[in-house]
């Protein structure tokens, strides 16, 4: 390599890495500061379990309406051929719609789970809640009896 293509390269590599140091860095002023809140991690888990979960619920929902047309399709196949993939279209949406099931399932046990963590994090955020006592009342006797 000449001098003048190292040196050129040199300086595309210094640019790039600049710009990226100056997007993140912009990228981090810009995202708000949520460590200082209490549980805010378990708080974003829930958020993105949650989300998750809504994905997954669509595609349930789209997963059982393919189930459905299939099962038409086969319903109304005419010929033997037609028939024959009708009810292969069938057994493949079913597995899908299965699989898509199990997942839909595991993302509300994900869920579930880090509700839990947020709610056991917010627990141990609270302060003790002071308990009223209230003294002691003695009897006339006790106040007697000698102690020894």
């Amino acid at each position: 390599m000449s001098r003048t293509t190292l040196a050129g390269t040199a300086a595309a590599l210094a640019l790039t890495v600049a710009s990226l140091a100056g997007s993140t860095a912009g990228a981090a002023a810009a995202k708000p500061d949520t460590s200082s809140e209490p549980c805010s991690k378990e708080q974003t888990k829930v958020d993105k379990a949650q989300s998750a979960l809504d994905r997954a619920t669509e595609r349930f929902a789209a997963q059982k309406e393919k189930v459905k047309k299939a099962k038409k399709d086969a319903a109304e196949a005419e010929d033997k051929a037609e028939r024959k993939q009708a009810k292969a279209d069938l057994k493949e949406a079913r597995v899908k719609k299965d699989k898509v099931k199990s997942t839909k399932k595991a993302q509300q046990m994900r869920l579930a789970k880090a509700e839990e963590r947020l709610e056991a994090c917010q627990a141990g955020q609270e302060p003790p809640a002071e308990e009223e006592t209230t003294p002691e009342e003695t009897t006339p006797e006790e106040e007697t009896t000698p102690r020894g």
